[in-house]
């Protein structure tokens, strides 16, 4: 606080008020997020503890970037107004003899890369999925199956249809045909509402809808990596039209964005948090296969001009953010525009008050091309060095040695520290590429600790990924 002398007593009076508020401010977010989840693993615990026939209906959900919890959620609180009781639980919570039990479970499962399962569901797969063979091992479950997935990719809700075709092997009997929905389709989801409706005992589909676009407006736009041998990046700031309050949002979430002429939104890290007064984000110029520029991308970094309105609307990812690992050490770990999801997660950690933070260490390892053309957020980074906010820093540029050397070479030659730091408790959270960079990251982790203690890390939430 050196720069307070500078300030009259008045005005450092001011200073600390304000500091005193927003600290206040960022203890009551911390303390309702922890509220929150508390409520929802009770309601989990509570759920696979029952074990009467009158069990509730379960709501079953895996998720790479929360699409599908928020689904789940929608689905059980559509279900229990019809007076179906119904309980909503992730994928890696349930095991084989909660499934033996005479029940009925609705399925919404969400596919990532080329048919993979959502990370949360990983370790479900490995115990159960693969070691349950084909039989009557679920004869008494009843079931239904919501597959959501990218049809770009050419194992389509890959995922989704390997569960129904698991559950349908194994004795259990679909309550209706597998619904799949390419990226959230509307008619999909509204398909899935008449099936409720069906086991409601109801004529009408139960009603729901996320948060309306709305108008959002171009302010700012900084091309961060001229030179560069990589395709166009831009630092991008966002308000809301007509000078409308800023929303609130928490460091991890997404901004699905809807570019004039492009109905399909395209979702984005923010890279800020609501104290910097703008939404932020970090784009770089997509390509289709024949060469021209995405859509979305194309519009926001070459079309638009300042001023220029688009649709938008913040998406909740609750697998990305802080929530319990407010406390711990983190090692954050991206690549490329990866890195605007993990600095709204240092500009959260920077904003807590010293003492929410049981263990304030924090270790970035970054990747790109090279230091001169494609350092993003270098003047942040090396600020929260010299505060002492990063205690360690290891930036990876792969074209500045004759040798490529990229972010999971760096992690491999770092095994002591990464062991150690996951040992006292870390949190582990990686932003960017998943082929590559993701796929070497944790690669390096199950040869460091192996894949049973993964899994465990993460239905523990201390490894968590939003990698694309």
């Amino acid at each position: 606080m050196i720069w307070l002398s500078s300030l009259g007593p008045a005005r450092i009076a001011t200073a600390l008020v304000s500091i005193l508020l927003f600290a206040i401010l960022c203890l009551a977010t911390l303390r309702r997020e922890r509220q929150r989840l508390r409520r929802e693993r009770a309601l989990a615990e509570s759920m696979l503890s029952t074990g009467d026939a009158a069990a509730p209906l379960l709501v079953v959900h895996a998720s790479q970037t929360g699409t599908t919890e928020q689904l789940a959620w929608q689905t059980a609180r559509a279900l229990q107004l019809a007076g179906v009781p119904a309980q909503v639980c992730p994928l890696a919570s349930l095991t084989r003899e909660t499934l033996q039990r005479p029940a009925r479970a609705l399925f919404i499962v969400s596919t990532y890369g080329e048919g993979d399962p959502p990370d949360t569901a990983a370790p479900f797969v490995r115990s159960t999925m693969l070691t349950t063979q084909a039989g009557d091992a679920f004869q008494g479950l009843h079931f239904g199956v919501l597959a959501l997935g990218d049809s770009s990719y050419a194992q389509y809700c890959g995922f989704g249809r390997a569960l129904d075709q698991w559950l349908r092997g194994a004795g259990a009997q679909p309550l209706f045909d597998r619904i799949e929905a390419d990226k959230a389709d509307e008619k999909a989801i509204e398909l899935w509402r008449q099936q409720l409706a069906h086991i409601a005992g109801t004529r009408d589909a139960p009603d729901w809808s996320g948060p309306a676009f709305e108008r959002w407006q171009l302010t700012g736009r900084e091309h961060v990596n001229a030179g560069s041998d990589g395709e166009k990046v831009c630092h991008l700031d966002l308000r809301p039209a007509g000078g409308a309050a800023l929303p609130h949002w928490q460091a991890g979430d997404l901004l699905q964005v809807r570019v004039p002429g492009e109905p399909q939104p395209r979702e984005y890290s923010i890279a800020s948090v609501p104290a910097d007064g703008s939404l932020q984000l970090l784009v770089r110029q997509a390509r289709r296969a024949d060469g021209s520029p995405g859509r979305a991308s194309g519009w926001l970094l070459e079309t638009a001009t300042i001023g220029d309105t688009l649709e938008a609307r913040i998406r909740e990812h609750r697998g990305f953010r802080l929530a319990d690992n407010a406390g711990r050490a983190l090692i954050l770990i991206g690549n490329g525009t990866g890195i605007a999801g993990l600095r709204s997660l240092l500009k959260a950690r920077a904003a807590l008050p010293s003492q929410t933070s049981a263990d304030p260490r924090c270790w970035l390892i970054f990747g790109e091309r090279s230091a001169r053309h494609d350092a993003f957020y270098a003047a942040d980074i090396a600020r929260w060095q010299r505060s002492g906010m990063l205690t360690c820093c290891d930036l990876v540029y792969s074209r500045d040695q004759p040798e490529r050397r990229y972010v999971q070479h760096r992690l491999a030659e770092c095994r002591e520290r990464l062991r150690s730091w996951v040992d006292d408790g870390a949190a582990i959270y990686v932003c960017g590429s998943l082929e590559g960079m993701a796929a070497g990251v944790d690669a390096v982790l199950e040869d460091t600790f192996g894949r049973g203690r993964l899994d465990e890390l993460t239905v523990a939430g201390r490894y968590r990924r939003d990698v694309y």
